[in-house]
């Protein structure tokens, strides 16, 4: 990065000073070439090259004026126009480079193309706007601009550099790799572009080149994770395991007591049954470093394999018992133990590894699911949800385990107080997550808070985008139940008739469908084919009973109506104070006015009861 501070003075009458304009401005250009980690060494002379740095300097003679007089007297008119070209040349150049600092591409393109008009064999002009064209993801256009640059001045490799990304953007990456194989061929410089190279070759599966160039790499840089990861990746692709070994080995070797690269090497030998080999590298490496869980671990799995399980259980009880084991690798080995074959021995082993666990390792959250998972394989589902959530609280950003806490909490005895808790952290941490607004919807609609509902169900859908429509399902028939509730009637049948066009089949809405216009004696036709589908498919359910013959009631058939409640009454041990209600409304209109009381007195004091239960009590008669 270098600031240049250009101060440009502008006098109209010298001798007043309200007409004389100072301004400084620092331009500071940072030129990141290459997306593809190529690393820019910035340079005065390749942004500027010597021409235009001589340019600047006439330029600041003139707007300097007496000195700049004197220079011109001297020079033909010929020269003068040159000078006068290339000064203004550097103006626009000045320019564009200030607006592409400012990102604003559209103008710094017009005024390095207004700067080419004076100095068209200028190759930082011609490189400016190929760089601008990258940047506008017009490659294609850029390409002539970038050829020219390079052209015009081939010593320069930030030219050159330009031509490759832009050979990459255009899917010709051999193309890239010619320029990039010309860079690195000076064995002093340019070394660093041998891994943009490897890359190139990776990708285009031109391995042996690819072994080449990393070699290269290596030379230059030493013995490096990557380069030595790569190297391996293409030995065993050629089938040269040996290869692959040494290269292990020569990491291992040059980074001793980091047990990754032990553990990448461990894994070549094991994946290839070198389990001996593999087991001898191991308890090499922890005779040496005796503390590294993360060995212990390999040795239980190596021995574990070999079935030896009593030694390969004690090096899972020493890694366990470290505090210094990773508690994802703790979590995940107790859980693959509990995903095997339920056994007294795997029993005990689980014991002991949750003791180590919780003592070496407290309030940690992969710890608690892991705990979480024990508990619901065992279906002891609450405990398993309390440490679900203690896991939650410590880290809110697991959208899986959120998930299945609040699905887990739903049921007839659920608690939407503290499952409110949970739903608004999913939308808090998963705000474009369109399922945690619908569960948010849901249980606040449980809570009678249909306002909340509302917004929440709305945004579900919003999110959604028709990408789920059995999302899209629910959620319209959730909506409409609770803009029911706020008395918008026909946007909620609206919601309801989106729902059954997604799936018509839906018991729950054409329920509650068939319920509401009944309550407003609208569709009764309509409410009574919803209904009647439902009992049809449900004959031993109270609720949709219940419904079936309310919409009967208010077609007044009556005698339909006590038929289909007599069996809502049969299946349900305590019917709701609605259903004791409406029997009594039926009753009634049956004139079994004695019966109907009876029934009426029942409902009340029941939270479902209507607000004119007292009056029909009162006066023993049926009010609306």
């Amino acid at each position: 990065m270098i600031g240049i501070i250009y101060e440009t003075i502008i006098v109209s009458k010298p001798n007043d000073p309200k007409n004389t304009l100072s301004i400084s401005f620092l331009l500071t250009n940072k030129l990141e070439l290459h997306k593809r980690h190529y690393v820019c060494e910035f340079k005065l002379q390749s942004l500027f090259p010597v021409n235009f740095k001589r340019t600047i300097l006439i330029f600041l003679l003139v707007a300097l004026g007496s000195s700049a007089s004197f220079a011109q007297e001297k020079l033909s008119k010929k020269e003068r126009k040159a000078q006068l070209n290339e000064s203004q040349g550097t103006r626009y150049f000045i320019e564009g480079e200030k607006n592409l600092v400012l990102d604003d591409l559209e103008k710094a393109f017009f005024y390095f193309q207004k700067a080419m008009e004076f100095s068209p064999e200028e190759p930082a002009i011609h490189y400016k706007i190929a760089e601008i064209l990258v940047k506008a993801n017009q490659a294609e256009k850029a390409m002539p601009y970038a050829t020219r640059a390079a052209e015009l001045d081939p010593e320069n490799k930030y030219y050159s550099l330009m031509l490759a990304e832009i050979y990459t953007n255009l899917k010709q990456p051999l193309k890239a790799a010619e320029i990039l194989e010309q860079l690195t061929a000076d064995g002093e410089n340019n070394q660093q572009y041998n891994l943009d190279l490897a890359s190139i070759y990776l990708n285009t599966s031109e391995l042996d080149k690819a072994l080449i160039v990393l070699d290269r790499a290596e030379e230059f840089y030493g013995v490096m994770e990557p380069i030595t990861i790569q190297k391996q990746r293409i030995y065993l692709n050629n089938n040269n395991l040996s290869k692959a070994i040494d290269e292990g080995k020569k990491l291992v070797e040059a980074r001793p007591g980091n047990p990754a690269y032990v553990m990448n090497l461990v894994e070549i030998l094991y994946n290839n049954n070198l389990v001996d080999q593999a087991l001898d590298l191991v308890f090499g490496e922890i005779k040496k470093y005796p503390n590294q869980p993360e060995l212990q671990m390999a040795a239980h799995t190596l021995l574990k394999d070999k079935g030896d399980i009593e030694v390969s259980n004690h090096h899972l009880y020493t890694a366990f018992a470290s505090p210094d084991l990773d508690p994802e690798v703790k979590s995940k080995a107790f859980v693959s133990i509990l995903n095997e074959i339920k056994t007294q021995e795997r029993e005990f082993l689980l014991d002991s590894l949750e003791t180590l666990m919780t003592s070496s390792t407290p309030e940690n959250a992969a710890i608690y699911e892991a705990l979480g998972e024990r508990k619901i394989k065992e279906e002891r589902i609450a405990e398993g949800l309390e440490y679900f959530k203690k896991s939650l609280l410590i880290n809110p950003k697991n959208a899986k385990l959120l998930e299945q806490v609040i699905l887990g909490s739903f049921g007839e005895d659920a608690d939407f107080n503290e499952l409110e808790k949970f739903t608004i952290l999913g939308v808090d941490e998963f705000p474009q997550n369109p399922e945690f607004w619908f569960y948010d919807g849901v249980v606040k609609s449980a809570q009678k808070k249909d306002e909340e509902a509302v917004i929440s169900l709305k945004k579900a859908i919003e999110l959604n985008s028709n990408k789920n429509p059995q999302l899209d399902q629910v959620a319209f028939g959730s909506l409409g139940n609770s803009l029911y509730n706020l008395g918008e009637k026909e946007e909620a049948f609206q919601n309801f008739d989106k729902a059954l066009a997604l799936n018509p089949n839906d018991e729950q809405v054409l329920n509650n469908y068939s319920y509401f216009l009944s309550l407003e004696k609208k569709d009764l036709d309509k409410a009574k084919t919803m209904s009647d589908k439902v009992v049809k498919r449900f004959p031993d359910n109270g609720t949709f009973l219940d419904t079936h013959a309310w919409v009967l009631f208010q077609m007044q058939d009556y005698e339909g109506a006590k038929k289909f409640m007599d069996l809502a009454m049969k299946h349900e041990d305590q019917p709701s104070g609605v259903m004791l209600e409406h029997y009594g409304d039926i009753l009634f209109h049956l004139g079994k006015k004695n019966e109907a009381l009876s029934y009426w007195k029942k409902a009340e004091g029941t939270p479902e009861a209507s607000d004119k239960l007292s009056q029909k009590i009162k006066e023993g008669k049926y009010h609306e």
